[in-house]
């Protein structure tokens, strides 16, 4: 990983896709927040300032210190980033009087430039700002404007720094602007003379070798979920320390129907030392009476803890002590934890396995950190991970915990894991499982009448959800068609005794998260 791309994170929300663009280019890149700027060794070959919701004229703007980084490697400035670098240098930046935002058509001004080689002379670009640059700095010309805006992209003139700043007040991460990726291609490659060299092969070569060098002869303890991330976390490992490795699968009694068989039996066949741990009844017992999402969240979360820690203190012995925790983290969890608004209002607690280092006293290794969910996925192609799990969709880690709305009982997750088993059964069958991104169940707190042959039936409501998505953060309703949907209302109401009315959710993120609790 000897190239890479720095990112000064301003709180854009397209800040993580710029980051996945660039990645797309086999270019490593890593974001940080605008005041944390790192020591520049020789790895950083170029500098990225990303957008913000903030406006550069407002007294508490967010603001870097440029003299760190201008001139001591080439800068791209995107929307605010650029705005920034203009009112820095002595030009005119003012509060727009209408945001622009949406489509726009990019005219080239300066017709040769490495910045826009195989740039038509235009270019549909995508807008989303409040400020205008009204006058650029001396020090800076034109390269490109709208029908909208004289100042849409500018450069440093020739010679003013030691190396180039480009700054541009449109988005081109958006796939809405056409030519964003050969705009960041020129930036990342001729001009910062990146190498495509960051792939799935080279990541798992290097980080193999790291492991080896990090861990040592120590053994290292793991928590499988049976999910993509945990999977090739426990892969990757396995490859640097083998048998060093210690895996734990714990059943907490709200896993789909059949999970915890099934998947111990896939991980066996991978060559994992896996031990599975059967908690249902402990959760269940811990669960009962509580309704409120997130006391249920911190019972999960706690008695997993509990259940972790005795297995693991059982798992030590004279010739093996643990002195590791792996960890699935990737890198949308470690952006968030240092995000540049600081610890955010909570939606939800996340269930993992937070208080486990302390208690147990281990050191973490976390393979995966620096990595975007469906690059996980191609690294675990790359580590032979069987397609089943790979292509698995995500699961949250409280299960269907959070999917039954209202208090858990033994009988309400029975009554879910058939129904939810057909839905993803019928997903499979259909060949629509891959073409969406999560999916799953929800038990409602809700009973309506209904009519079975000559019988008034009582009985419960269950909602289908299925969203199409790229990491999560943002999701469309997936449009099933109606047959296939007709097909599992019938089955789900002819099988499941106790069901009797089936919904389909068709709500997007935001505003609706992708799980209803």
């Amino acid at each position: 990983m000897n190239e890479k791309i720095l990112i000064l994170d301003f709180g854009s929300q397209y800040t993580q896709l710029i980051a996945r663009r660039i990645r797309e280019l086999n270019v490593y890149s890593e974001i940080v927040p605008y005041n944390k700027i790192p020591d520049l060794d020789d790895s950083y070959r170029g500098i990225i300032l990303s957008g913000s919701p903030f406006s550069v004229t407002d007294e508490k703007a967010l603001r870097t210190d440029l003299d760190k980084i201008i001139g001591q490697r080439p800068v791209l400035g995107v929307c605010y980033g650029a705005q920034y670098i203009a009112q820095h240098f002595g030009g005119k930046v003012e509060r727009s009087q209408k945001r622009e935002y949406g489509k726009a058509q990019l005219s080239r001004v300066f017709k040769q430039d490495a910045f826009l080689n195989d740039m038509p002379q235009e270019s549909q670009v995508w807008m989303s700002h409040g400020d205008t640059i009204m006058e650029l700095p001396e020090q800076f010309e034109l390269l490109a404007g709208t029908e909208s805006i004289d100042v849409a992209a500018f450069k440093a003139k020739e010679g003013v720094f030691e190396h180039p700043v480009y700054c541009i007040q449109f988005h081109p991460e958006v796939s809405h602007s056409l030519d964003g990726m050969t705009l960041l291609k020129n930036f990342v490659k001729d001009i910062s003379g990146c190498h495509s060299e960051w792939t799935p092969a080279s990541f798992v070569e290097h980080t193999v070798e790291e492991l080896k060098e990090q861990i040592g002869d120590d053994h290292v303890l793991l928590g499988l979920s049976g999910g993509v991330d945990s999977t090739v976390a426990a892969s990757l490992l396995h490859a640097a320390i083998g048998n060093q490795l210690i895996c734990i699968f714990v059943d907490n009694g709200l896993l789909r129907k059949n999970e915890y068989e099934e998947v111990l039996h896939s991980y066996k066949d991978m060559g994992l030392n896996v031990v599975g741990v059967d908690a249902k009844e402990a959760f269940y017992k811990e669960l009962e009476g509580e309704s409120d999402p997130e006391g249920k969240r911190k019972i999960i979360g706690r008695v997993f803890i509990e259940v972790f820690e005795k297995k693991a203190h059982e798992l030590e012995g004279e010739d093996r002590y643990i002195k590791w925790l792996g960890q699935g983290t990737i890198y949308p969890d470690v952006i968030e934890s240092v995000s540049v608004h600081g610890p955010s209002v909570t939606i939800k607690s996340h269930h993992n396995v937070g208080g486990l280092p302390d208690i147990l006293k281990l050191k973490i290794v976390e393979p995966l950190r620096m990595l975007f969910k469906d690059e996980v996925r191609k690294v675990g192609k790359e580590l032979e991970v069987p397609g089943d799990i790979l292509r698995r969709h995500p699961f949250p880690g409280p299960g269907l915990g959070i999917r039954i709305i209202g208090d858990i009982t033994p009988e309400k997750v029975a009554l879910l894991q058939e129904a939810d088993a057909i839905y993803i059964d019928n997903l499979k069958k259909f060949g629509l499982y891959d073409d969406v991104w999560q999916a799953g169940t929800i038990l409602l707190p809700v009973q309506s009448v209904g009519v079975m042959g000559d019988e008034r039936t009582y009985e419960r409501t269950v909602a289908l959800r299925a969203v199409d998505s790229r990491d999560g953060m943002t999701a469309e309703w997936s449009r099933l068609p109606h047959d296939f949907l007709a097909t599992v209302s019938s089955e789900i109401i002819n099988n499941v005794k106790g069901i009797n009315r089936v919904v389909y959710d068709i709500s997007t993120k935001p505003p609706a998260t992708i799980e209803w609790e």
